[in-house]
């Protein structure tokens, strides 16, 4: 595929992870032009085009994608039907519509896994919030909206027949909690001729209330059965889905030893920022490449990295002011990334930091370190 020269990457979606991909595509010399509803998405200063609009609704969508080359997402919440329609007439994209319609919805995404037996937690679809009173006996689970859940919203907790006054309305799925000992990612790629990569398994901690990652370490501290484990599992998704593009694989691994499927993203993810600095190949270059159908690149690791998220201080809405950045950059193997977003507001993410050092243990320490210097705050 040619992309050089007057070629147009359009990308739906213009927040950080739409920056950080038109940062990987500057050094290949590639346009990219974004599509948003905020008129100050990150995206905005650095896009070769910039255009304010809804991401769902079909013209809109239609219309901006009728000139582009290729299109990819940065966000699964998008039109399908306007993409179907693209992509019939010629235009590229990927991730294919049929993959993003079925990664949209929780619900048919856990019946995918069933279908293709992949490993993946018990669960039951509800379609009233009285079907999920009639499988109190199937709890302690968490309740799961089949669309429009991110980043912890549209997931509720349910552990007692107590916390069903708590559940939500709407068509959604009981899965039955996991008693896991770690969580895990694993990004692969895929690009059309079928070559496929996974990156390092990284290990994730998660935000006790907000359910969104607060850090993780790269690579993961398990064996090498369960990294081998993990990694087939994560490319035996994307064979399945028969996906072009890059792919993020949430997994579980339990009290007995099992690795199961949580949940996908089909695009950068935030367990993959961390490459940037730390792979031969950063997950937004190898988004490029996969999309492109060029080789897919290297992606061992270098060095042990650690990502925390920076997230809005919790009291704090407002011009964002960020805290401590000098004392962290004076630390050896600190990279900060800011997102650019003008206000913040509690947990909001406004940034990353990712960290690297030979030694884990000084590496835990960094992060420790890090975690308490840098704030954001209004």
């Amino acid at each position: 595929m040619k992309f050089y020269g007057d070629f147009k990457l359009g990308v739906l979606g213009g927040g950080q992870l739409g920056r950080m991909l038109i940062q990987a595509a500057t050094d290949l010399n590639i346009d990219i032009y974004c599509i948003d509803p905020d008129p100050s998405a990150p995206c905005l200063s650095l896009a070769k085009g910039f255009e304010v609009g809804s991401l769902t609704d079909f013209d809109t969508v239609y219309n901006w994608g009728k000139n582009k080359d290729l299109i990819t997402i940065e966000i699964e919440n998008v039109n399908v039907e306007a993409l179907e329609k693209l992509q019939a007439e010629g235009v590229k994209v990927f991730p294919q519509p049929e993959v993003i319609k079925i990664i949209q919805d929780k619900r048919v995404q856990k019946q995918f896994y069933k279908e293709k037996n992949i490993p993946t937690a018990d669960f039951i679809l509800t379609d009233t919030i009285e079907a999920v009173k009639e499988n109190s006996s199937f709890l302690p689970a968490f309740q799961k909206l089949g669309r429009s859940g991110y980043d912890g919203r549209g997931v509720q907790r349910l552990e007692t027949i107590a916390d069903l006054p708590k559940a939500l309305e709407g068509l959604s799925l009981l899965e039955k909690k996991v008693d896991y000992e770690k969580e895990l990612s694993v990004i692969v790629a895929r690009n059309e001729k079928g070559e496929v990569s996974a990156f390092p398994v990284v290990e994730l901690v998660f935000h006790p209330v907000h359910n969104l990652v607060e850090y993780l370490f790269a690579p993961a501290t398990i064996t090498a059965a369960q990294e081998k484990k993990a990694t087939e599992i994560a490319l035996l998704v994307i064979k399945e889905l028969n996906m072009v593009g890059l792919l993020a694989v949430e997994l579980f691994l339990d009290k007995n030893g099992e690795i199961l499927v949580n949940e996908v993203a089909p695009r950068p993810h935030n367990s993959g920022h961390q490459s940037i600095e730390a792979n031969f190949t950063s997950q937004y270059e190898q988004h490029l490449r996969a999309i492109l159908n060029l080789p897919l690149g290297s992606t061992k690791q270098l060095i042990p990295a650690a990502m925390v998220n920076l997230l809005g201080e919790a009291g704090f809405s407002g011009p964002s002011q960020y805290e401590g950045l000098e004392e962290a950059l004076s630390i050896e193997g600190v990279y900060i990334h800011l997102y650019g977003k003008k206000s913040t507001k509690p947990f909001r993410k406004m940034g990353h930091i990712t960290i690297t050092d030979h030694d884990i243990e000084s590496l835990k320490e960094k992060v420790e370190n890090v975690k308490n210097i840098v704030k954001v705050k209004a």
